[in-house]
């Protein structure tokens, strides 16, 4: 063992101490400097855990936090994703604010187009109705009175490919040439017939589209929205959309093309609804929509894969969850879906199996019309004020093959676009358009604010 002098080892001692100083002082940087007995504890732990207790080090490694940290979410109804950042919620607003328009209306207006007796934009005149009250729209999305549509381009290129065909072959006998087609030689032509469409036939691709489209007034009073009616008035406005389906689905069975209704509500301006009388909308159409089309399309590839219906589990999931939990009763949920794009988006959805309104019973007309004015009513609430939103039904279309309508289950989509208030309105915009789907809100958070509400008595009752 190496012999040191006395003044060697306290030199040493000394650059030791020296040294310890310098790191201490180093690492304590990040330690608040301050008297009190948690500052101290911080100093002593940043002293024996000097590089984990670093507020940079805990920031790194600390849970991940639904509430703070950003993620993204899928839906399985559309095979999506949507990206959700609640941190953002959390900075100043500085942008637009929609007006909050006066709701002292007349019960009666005059100069309204659906009011009772008052006559319509193109001429005819309502009758003088006292519930609901149905009728064609003036000025219709799609017409029914139209003709088919034709590529003639399209139609020139096969027709002159098939001459060709006829020209090439015409030598030999018929049943030479069916025995010839071979799964090769059919390709081959198949080929060659792409080959020869032009890049606007392979690109610029067209459907017509015939239909019919009505307006559904809720109540002959001009003053009424949902929340505002009672429930047996409610339940008046789910019997017509029940009695709308039945119609046009007979029509269907006996010549018309009918083969989807989208029955759906557009309230408040916000919503871009340019009369408050209380009414809704339905397109029936001849071919479904392409929302509703993929979620068939995920609906069946869920039962194929899992045995069981998509809606039907996430129904039980919710139950037994409550997170996201809004409102129940013993035929519907409310639920803020987890995959909810706008702040306050809810799904109404069925229990049980109903593919359509064809399948509701009574107490199902009654339970749909209570938990509408549940979840109407706070909505209004939450903000006092007339919320508005873009509602519609997903159920089994018109026309469709067996295993179609057995994957339908019935659901509603509510899609309210006001995020902090009565005047801050969300706009999906940049990523939204040009990514994919954003909020600032979880669904959990969404859904606490809404099951907190009341949603029995109505703000203006208050």
């Amino acid at each position: 063992m190496q012999k040191i002098s006395i003044f060697q080892a306290s030199t040493q001692l000394q650059l030791l101490n020296l040294t310890v100083d310098h790191f201490t002082k180093s690492r304590i940087k990040d330690v608040p400097n301050s008297t009190n007995s948690a500052s101290k504890m911080n100093r002593v732990e940043h002293l024996l855990n000097p590089i984990t207790s670093t507020p940079t080090y805990k920031k790194m490694t600390q849970e991940f936090d639904f509430t703070n940290h950003s993620h993204r979410r899928h839906n399985p109804l559309t095979d999506t994703y949507v990206l959700c950042s609640p941190h953002r919620a959390k900075r100043p607003w500085q942008g637009a604010r929609e007006e909050v328009k006066k709701t002292n209306l007349p019960e009666y207006d005059p100069k309204c187009y659906l009011c009772p007796g008052n006559i319509r934009a193109t001429g005819d005149a309502n009758p003088k109705f006292e519930g609901t009250y149905i009728f064609t729209n003036d000025y219709p999305a799609v017409k029914l009175d139209q003709p088919d549509y034709i590529d003639h381009a399209d139609a020139d290129k096969k027709s002159d490919y098939s001459s060709d065909s006829q020209t090439k072959t015409s030598d030999k006998p018929e049943l030479d040439i069916d025995l010839n087609l071979t799964i090769k030689t059919l390709k081959i032509a198949e080929k060659s017939l792409n080959s020869k469409k032009s890049l606007a036939q392979r690109l610029l691709k067209t459907q017509g589209v015939k239909g019919k489209c009505f307006v559904i007034c809720f109540s002959a009073k001009h003053n009424l929205t949902l929340p505002l009616m009672s429930v047996p008035e409610l339940a008046n406005v789910v019997q017509t959309w029940l009695n709308l389906y039945n119609t046009l689905q007979a029509e269907s069975l006996t010549g018309s093309p009918f083969k989807y209704l989208q029955i759906f509500e557009n309230k408040g301006s916000a919503m871009g609804c340019s009369n408050p009388h209380p009414h809704g909308q339905a397109w029936c159409l001849d071919m479904i929509p392409s929302e509703v089309s993929q979620e068939l399309i995920n609906m069946k590839k869920y039962l194929q894969e899992n045995d069981s219906h998509l809606l039907g589990d996430y129904v039980q999931l919710e139950l037994n969850d409550k997170l996201r939990l809004v409102a129940e009763n013993d035929s519907f949920i409310v639920v803020v879906p987890y995959w909810a794009l706008w702040p306050f988006e809810t799904l109404v959805i069925s229990k049980e199996h109903l593919r359509s309104t064809q399948d509701f019973s009574e107490k199902h007309k009654e339970d749909l019309a209570k938990i509408l004015k549940v979840l109407t009513t706070k909505y209004d609430n939450l903000f006092n004020t007339f919320f508005p939103y873009s509602m519609g039904i997903h159920q089994a279309p018109l026309q469709c093959e067996e295993d179609v309508k057995d994957v339908s289950w019935f659901h509603m989509h509510f899609y309210p676009p006001l995020l902090r208030s009565a005047t801050v309105k969300k706009f999906c915009v940049g990523f939204e358009m040009l990514g994919e789907a954003q909020r600032d809100l979880t669904s959990e958070q969404a859904a606490e604010r809404l099951k907190c509400l009341d949603g029995e008595k109505h703000f203006m009752d208050l």
